[in-house]
Parts: structure tokens; sequence; C-alpha cells
């Protein structure tokens, strides 16, 4: 890990600082004392919130933000490009990436990271939540906004950290660990890392990264996480799923309309059985079940009370961009969801109809990035089966150049054939409007998915509609 020495009376600059996990650590070391001011393209809701506690934003990036600055932070989106990140280099100025940085700030915090291609940020949130309702105030960044806390960090003056660990760039590696949960492993992010097995790595990396003194925290039911578990060296591990051999095994799971309800089983420190039974979650889907059970594996482990931990649950709250209601017009709920990947989308949907079957399920759906819709163009097409419409809008780039190989109207042509469904193509924000204007019945749900302009697209039709 590499050491930074941070003073009180330096000026730390955050270029990217609407990104989420940039605004969060802002956010912290601004609690914790540092002079902290940044700079991003636009303003967003990450940026207002940076504003409200006192950070000096500047909005578009030029050589005059960084006049004072003596120590640069860069989110792993900005290209070495930047007119800032040049003029740095030309000022000898260090610049250091957030996990650098983020990895300092929590060195003397007992730290929980939570990684996995999808869940992370609901785990996040639900350990954060229990173990603020047990009264260890907690440090938390996490990557998305807790909606109990109304922002994504909070510092915390007790001597527990949990952080959401990105793993697109492979910085999860350089977070120092106590305990660690891995929620599942899917086939993302192969720009980075070239291919499959180089992930696998990774993620083997970072699971045995845990000391003996920890526990990492696995979900055995995940099948790639399944294959990679017997080439990891620590005995440390735990693991939870529906598998007759997890050592959270959960059983039992009745979905409600507005909360889910399982059991677990487990064996105690001094190894009797044990169980909680009729555990109420606000959240739908058998995905989030699994989210929940990690969460409530590590709390176990560190001697939360199991009435602590089901009262935290009952009263969650939930994260914004994930299955968040917006609004709702008659009989019609709106939702905005953060779902981007084939895995996320399935999930979303056939937790949703567990509980609407007879409702009709409308999906708005924002492809991202062209390399990720390439190269899993098959999964998307068959995610969407539990969708009576899906309206495909244009693909969010995230910054990628326009790649000729990929057609909209022949992926919107494979989705409808695949998940035999009736696919719409969307142009722009006008036409979804339009749509909703002539074809919106009763009684429909309606899901917006993407991490790109979606959000606010969805947000939009509140007031138009």
């Amino acid at each position: 890990m590499k050491k930074i020495n941070l003073g009180q009376k330096d000026i730390i600059h955050f270029i990217g600082i609407g990104g989420i996990g940039m605004s969060g650590l802002a956010q912290i070391m601004k609690n914790m004392g540092f002079r902290i001011q940044g700079s991003d393209q636009i303003k967003n809701k990450n940026t207002l919130s940076c504003s409200k506690v006192g950070i000096k934003i500047f909005i578009g990036h030029s050589k005059k933000n960084i006049q004072n600055a003596t120590i640069l932070v860069k989110s792993s989106a900005i290209k070495d490009s930047n007119i800032e990140i040049k003029h740095a280099r030309k000022k000898k100025v260090p610049i250091y990436t957030r996990a650098d940085v983020l990895a300092d700030v929590v060195s003397l915090k007992k730290n929980i990271i939570v990684t996995g291609s999808h869940g992370k940020t609901t785990t996040t949130s639900l350990i954060s939540k229990i173990l603020s309702d047990q009264k260890l105030d907690p440090t938390i960044i996490n990557g998305g906004v807790i909606n109990s806390l109304k922002s994504n960090a909070k510092f915390g003056r007790g001597e527990w950290a949990i952080l959401e660990a990105d793993e697109s760039d492979g910085s999860f590696l350089k977070l120092p660990i106590n305990y660690s949960i891995v929620t599942n492993l899917d086939y993302e992010h192969i720009d980075y890392y070239k291919n499959f097995k180089n992930l696998e790595k990774s993620f083997i990396k970072f699971i045995e990264k845990t000391p003996p003194t920890g526990k990492s925290i696995i979900c055995i039911d995940d099948k790639k996480i399944k294959k990679i578990y017997k080439r990891i060296l620590n005995k440390n591990i735990l693991t939870y799923g529906e598998s007759k051999n997890a050592s959270y095994k959960i059983s039992n799971i009745r979905y409600k309309i507005d909360h889910t309800i399982f059991n677990i089983s487990y064996k105690d420190i001094k190894k009797r059985n044990k169980k909680i039974k009729n555990i109420q979650l606000k959240l739908l889907g058998k995905h989030n079940v699994f989210n929940a059970t990690a969460s409530i594996a590590v709390c176990l482990n560190l001697g939360v009370d199991q009435n602590i931990i089901k009262k935290s649950l009952k009263k969650f709250s939930g994260v914004q961009r994930r299955m968040t209601k917006i609004f709702f017009k008659g009989k019609n709920d709106f939702y905005d969801d953060y779902a981007h990947h084939p895995t996320e989308i399935k999930s979303i949907l056939d937790g949703v109809k567990n509980v609407n079957k007879n409702r009709k399920i409308i999906s708005v759906f924002e492809p991202h990035r062209y390399s990720r819709v390439l190269s899993l163009k098959r999964e998307f097409a068959l995610s969407f089966s539990k969708s009576n419409i899906v309206l495909v809008c244009p693909i969010y780039s995230a910054g990628e150049k326009k790649n000729s190989k990929f057609d909209i109207v022949k992926f919107g042509n494979l989705i409808s054939k695949l998940s035999n469904t009736e696919v719409i193509l969307i142009k722009n924000h006008k036409e979804l409007v339009k749509f909703f204007r002539k074809n919106l019945i009763k009684d429909e749900i309606i899901i917006g998915m993407g991490a790109g302009l979606i959000s606010k697209w969805m947000g939009d039709l509140k007031n138009i509609l």
C-alpha cells in the first residue's frame, strides 16, 4: 500500500468529484478536518452534496482550479490527457488515485470490505444499518446513497469502517482488510482485466488478503465463486447460500408485496446449531435475501445481537437507485434502478414478477458501454423474459468511442426474439414521454434501468406526466 503524507494544511483537490466514490471519500476527509476541493464536468447530486458540507466545487476542468492545490486525487475515469493532470505534473504536484488515498485514510480503522460483481452497494448499506443500530458508529463509504443517511458516506467515531470496494480496475486489492465479503463473480470489466481468468485471479488475491484474525464471507451458491473456491489458500472462509453445506444456510424464502421473509441456520462460535426465523427484509428478490445473509453473517461474527439484526433489516429504508419508487400515476408505479448488467436485470425482473404475477411490466432500458453490450449481447437479450415490453434507449457510452459493430436495431430484435417480448426503440427523452402519454394503461410497473442518463429521464417523467 502506498503511504501518503496527508496534512491538515494541504489543499487536496479531487478531479472527478462528481463520481459516487470520489464524492464519498471527499466528504469523509472534509469531516476529518482536511481542506478539500474538487472539479467535475457537470453539476449533479454528488457535487451538490459535497457543496452542502462546505467543499468548494469547480464545474469544468481548468489549470486555475488547481493553482493552490498541494495534492491531487483522481478518479479512475480521469484520463492522463486531462488538463488538470497535465498541469499538476508540470508543477510537480503529487497525484494519487482514489484507492491509494482511501486505503491511507482507513488504515487506522478495522475494515469490512464488500466486493462482488453485483449487490455490493446494498450489502454495504445493510451492514451499515445494523452496526449503526448497534451504536458502533461506523465510518461508511458506499457506492449508493443510503436513504436513512441521505448520503453515501459518513465519518464515524467508532473503530469499524464499512467500505464498498471497486473491482472494476483492480483497486480493491489496495484496501486494508479485517473482514471481507464477496457477493458473487460475473463476466464484467473485461476491458480492464483482458480475460476472465485475470478477473478470477484478482478475486482470489482479494479473499487471500483477509487475515487469520478475520473472516472472508463468500456466496457458495454462485457458480463462478464455487469454481475458484478450491484454489483459495485461506482457511478462514465462511460461506452462505441455499446450499446444504453453507455456513449460513438460507431456507423458507417467502415473497410478499413489499418485503421478503426467510430463515437462516448456522453454527455459533461454540459450534452449537442456531436458527434465526422469520427475518423480514424490506427489499424484494432472492438476490437481496443473499445480500442480507452476507450482512447478517459478518455482523454475527462481530458479536451483534440477532434481535438488533432482525429489527435493523425490518426497518431498512433502502438505497437510492435500487428499485427506488419515484412516483405513481393512477395505478401505474414508476421505479428507477441501477441495473446495467444482464444478471442484475434478470434478478430485478424475477423479484418484481414473483409478487406481481398479474401486473404488466415495462422495462425502460439504457444500454451501458459498447464493450459491455457487445461482449454480453446474448445474455442481455435473454434477461428480459419477465418484461412485457422493453423500451430500448440510446446506448450510454461512458466515455467509450462509438463502435460500428453495435447495431441497436439488431440488438432490439435479438431481445425480442430471445426474451419473447415486445421491443420498442426510443431515440430520445421526447419519444419516451410521447410513448407513455399514448400507451400508459393502468396497473403497470415501469422500471428504468441503467447507469447513465436514464435516472434523470425517469425523474423528469414525474414532472411531465
